[in-house]
């Protein structure tokens, strides 16, 4: 089992840029601005990309499946995106806007027998990820494969992507975090400035209160640092993610994950973007 810790953390790193191109590519911008969302933020388009799978989802789904997230940004551009763009012409939208970025990115940078290697490859772990519980993962998993290898690679890594973050979730609930707290708990061991999160709607007095919270916890310091337990707490978060994310290459096993990383190992340095946090 621990083992696979390792490789599902190790994939975590190759797959999660892959996915997340999506939401920083200048390709997926444009296609994004054809479809009239206003790309000047980019919360409209990255609701509207990530949450098409779920079809017109309300702001309450939204921001169960986006833990992090305020339910008050959430509520300024959820349902309204849909007005834009139904979710059927969104997911549309967003392979063609991974079909010229990755075309784009990864251009002679793996051959065609590489791509259609790791498409397969990735298509084999996504297809082996559970869905109970997940529902964003289980969304993704739903949509019919398209034919084109780099667009497989691309649909696999989103399931992926959306497995582990599933789990995450529900790591953070299992150490009592809500959403607010969470971010402040990342923030404190370093991870990120506080500074990192502003975009994410919540106000400056609820992150006071959660940090407060935290602080009566024994979790963090009075100015915001991780306490030993508060360490050790997100580390534990973060061992659970990992088991809870270790299913798919389980099944794909060592050898073949292995094969995947290499091959992905070309196009890693060149993906546009952080990661993404739930």
């Amino acid at each position: 089992m621990s083992d696979y810790l390792s490789v599902a953390r190790r994939m975590w790193h190759q797959i999660d840029p892959l996915h997340a191109t999506l939401y920083f590519a200048p390709e997926a911008r444009q296609v994004a601005a054809d479809l009239g969302y206003d790309v000047a933020s980019r919360w409209p388009s990255y609701f509207a990309w990530r949450t098409a799978p779920l079809g017109a989802a309300g702001p309450a789904l939204v921001a169960a499946t986006h833990y992090s997230l305020s339910p008050r940004l959430i509520a300024r551009h959820v349902p309204a995106i849909w007005t834009t763009a139904d979710p059927a012409k969104v997911l549309d939208a967003r392979l063609l806007a991974m079909d010229r970025a990755l075309r784009a990115l990864i251009g002679d940078r793996l051959t065609g027998g590489q791509l259609t290697e790791a498409a397969r490859l990735a298509r084999q772990a996504a297809e082996n990820a559970g869905i109970a519980a997940r529902p964003l993962a289980a969304a993704n998993r739903d949509l019919p494969w398209p034919d084109a290898p780099h667009l497989v690679l691309w649909q696999a890594a989103t399931v992926l992507r959306e497995h582990r973050s599933d789990g995450h979730l529900t790591a953070l609930l299992t150490f009592g975090l809500d959403p607010c707290e969470a971010l402040v708990s990342f923030a404190a061991i370093g991870a990120a400035p506080d500074a990192d999160f502003a975009g994410r709607g919540w106000s400056a007095q609820e992150w006071s209160e959660a940090r407060h919270r935290l602080v009566a916890r024994g979790s963090i310091t009075p100015d915001g640092a991780a306490t030993d337990r508060g360490r050790q707490e997100r580390q534990a978060i973060e061992q659970l993610t990992d088991r809870l994310a270790a299913g798919p290459w389980r099944a794909l096993g060592h050898c073949r994950a292995e094969r995947l990383a290499h091959l992905l190992h070309p196009v890693r340095g060149i993906l546009p973007g952080p990661h993404v946090v739930g």
